[in-house]
């Protein structure tokens, strides 16, 4: 009940603030106050990605999964120190139209709307996956049927409420995600340390239980040990990962963040420069709030999921696990008939079907001399951790429902805005921009949310069938938004010498070769070709390439026309600007 209230006032919201000119389709106007245009971007900041996915990929690699939480904090410096106040200033719509306007080509501001829908879709993608997670455990129905009601709840209040309904709405959404977030967390820290404050309950010790006395990163760290993985705490060692790799992930999700197109277009709707700067500096602070508690609720989530379920009959497990069977995202496979989960390293499902089309037998039984990682008979889906921790703990209902309404709606209000992005995209920067100059404000709203529906259904479609985990597909697009729109964006504006045919080569060539190598590394897991960087890290190196194509093609062109230069001038004084 507490889910579905908090959603019907979400919608609610929306449909009052329906919005009838475009304007107010696509930015809100200019009219939001600094605190709450930061409110509302660190609600459309926090996306499923953040609010449940980051928790898991920590609680399950350790150190090395802090590289999220650092880039995607580090991303708002940039964006209030190098572009916000600019970007205010110059007063454009989107970022293609920025685009197409700063570089005088049409062609410029085609290549950018490219670039826009690709890194707004694959972000939907992730989006659309986490709402189908939290409904699948709401409803208890398979993953793929939850998708399918969540994509539906999206096009509802994307399509009717417009940007400027979505502001208002996103500043309830971030106050129910924050406290769905902290309450659970604080809850549980107290549960296990007796310390109400997860940053400190993290450096504390355990209260009771077999490990009572011991500090639980100790003790984290041993279990890991034990069961054949990595220690929790462990950086750069066997098992983690590199320290480029690390580096480039960092710097992907920084530059990322100072590129998305969702992001950048907040800083129109405020009402002064200086108002675009403490927009930024609220959101991030805003967002802090919830990302200094990730590591205390992964490492809570880590220390409950293997207390609860290692070395325990599976008849005596809490009725949570079952309940998260349902869905498909928890797996228990008793592969030598006992009775007993035993969870260590090694992939359950991948070594079952393996042994299944060996043996042909309904029960697999591992082999006596079977390799120790091979004995695994749990598979749980990282994105599910930070859903799971109040069953674990044992906490009331009422937390689990909370949770689920601040994760349903830190997905929900991410997809709405990049909905709006690829509607407003392909409504306003290509159709009444390139195509139809004399179409009214009406046409271009209904052609705008004719493609928000076109691009949900689509989105549904990768939702259901995802190539990765919710973080790691917004990760992709942080990438590409880092390969494509941060280096054009700032040359742009700090480089007066940046030419049209420099900024299509280098925007084409970045995402080019991210794009691709993501596909080949991230959608089909071959080995990473590049200096062993991921496919989450490869955006770093796209960027270089994207400068360094803008900057050769931009000094063998002829110079930007005078007044471009001159705007671009006058653009680099936002403090005269009230």
């Amino acid at each position: 009940m507490v889910t579905v209230a908090i959603f019907g006032l979400y919608v609610v919201i929306s449909w009052r603030s329906v919005s009838l000119e475009r304007k107010g389709f696509y930015v809100a106007g200019v009219e939001k106050p600094p605190i709450l245009n930061g409110m509302a971007t660190a609600a459309d900041w926090i996306s499923a990605g953040s609010f449940m996915s980051i928790a898991g990929l920590v609680a399950f690699t350790g150190y090395s999964g802090s590289v999220y939480i650092m880039g995607w904090t580090g991303g708002y410096v940039l964006l209030a120190i190098l572009l916000a106040p600019y970007l205010r200033k110059l007063g454009r719509f989107t970022v293609p139209e920025f685009v197409g306007d700063r570089y005088y080509s049409n062609s410029a501001r085609a290549a950018a709307l490219f670039c826009a829908i690709l890194i707004s879709f694959v972000y939907v993608c992730a989006q659309m996956r986490g709402v189908g997670i939290i409904l699948a455990r709401l409803l208890s129905v398979e993953i793929h049927t939850a998708v399918i009601i969540g994509s539906g709840v999206i096009f509802i209040y994307a399509v009717f409420g417009g940007m400027k309904g979505i502001v208002w709405t996103q500043v309830t959404q971030y106050i129910i995600m924050i406290l769905a977030y902290l309450i659970p967390a604080c809850l549980i820290a107290t549960e296990i340390t007796g310390i109400p404050v997860p940053q400190a309950a993290l450096g504390g010790t355990i209260a009771h239980g077999k490990d009572s006395g011991q500090f639980l990163l100790d003790a984290l760290d041993k279990m890991n040990g034990d069961l054949g993985f990595a220690a929790f705490t462990s950086a750069f060692g066997p098992g983690g990962d590199s320290r480029l790799n690390m580096l480039c992930i960092t710097v992907a999700l920084m530059f990322g963040t100072a590129g998305l197109p969702h992001i950048l277009v907040k800083f129109y709707t405020v009402p002064s420069v200086q108002a675009a700067r403490l927009t930024a500096a609220y959101a991030l602070l805003f967002v802090a709030l919830l990302y200094l508690t990730v590591p205390a609720v992964a490492a809570f989530a880590r220390y409950n999921l293997i207390s609860s379920v290692n070395g325990k009959a599976y008849n005596q497990v809490s009725e949570w696990f079952r309940e998260w069977e349902k869905t498909g995202l928890v797996v228990w496979v008793d592969k030598n008939g006992d009775g007993i989960i035993q969870f260590s390293h090694g992939n359950a499902l991948e070594e079952t079907r393996r042994l299944n089309a060996e043996q042909d037998q309904s029960v697999t039984r591992i082999p006596e001399n079977a390799p120790a990682a091979s004995k695994n008979e749990l598979y749980v889906d990282p994105d599910i951790t930070i859903l799971m921790s109040p069953e674990i703990a044992g906490l009331p209902g009422w937390v689990l429902g909370l949770l689920v309404a601040g994760a349903l709606t830190a997905a929900l209000s991410t997809s709405a805005g990049l909905l709006l992005v690829i509607g407003s995209a392909l409504a306003h920067d290509f159709y009444y921009r390139m195509i139809n100059p004399k179409a009214t404000a009406k046409r271009q709203l209904l052609l705008g949310r004719g493609i928000v529906a076109v691009t949900v259904i689509l989105a549904c479609y990768v939702g259901v069938y995802p190539p990765a985990y919710v973080a790691q597909v917004v990760a992709f697009a942080f990438g590409l938004a880092a390969s494509s729109f941060f280096p054009i964006i700032l040359m742009g504006i700090f480089w007066k010498r940046t030419t049209s045919q420099g900024a299509i080569a280098g925007m084409l060539a970045g995402i080019s070769f991210s794009g691709l190598y993501i596909i080949q590394v991230g959608f089909f897991h071959c080995a990473p070709w590049f200096l062993g960087i991921s496919a989450e890290g490869i955006g770093a190196i796209g960027m270089l390439v994207n400068f360094a194509v803008t900057y050769t093609v931009s000094m063998l062109t002829p110079p930007p026309p005078q007044e471009i230069q001159d705007t671009i001038e006058n653009v680099r004084n936002p403090v005269s600007v009230s």
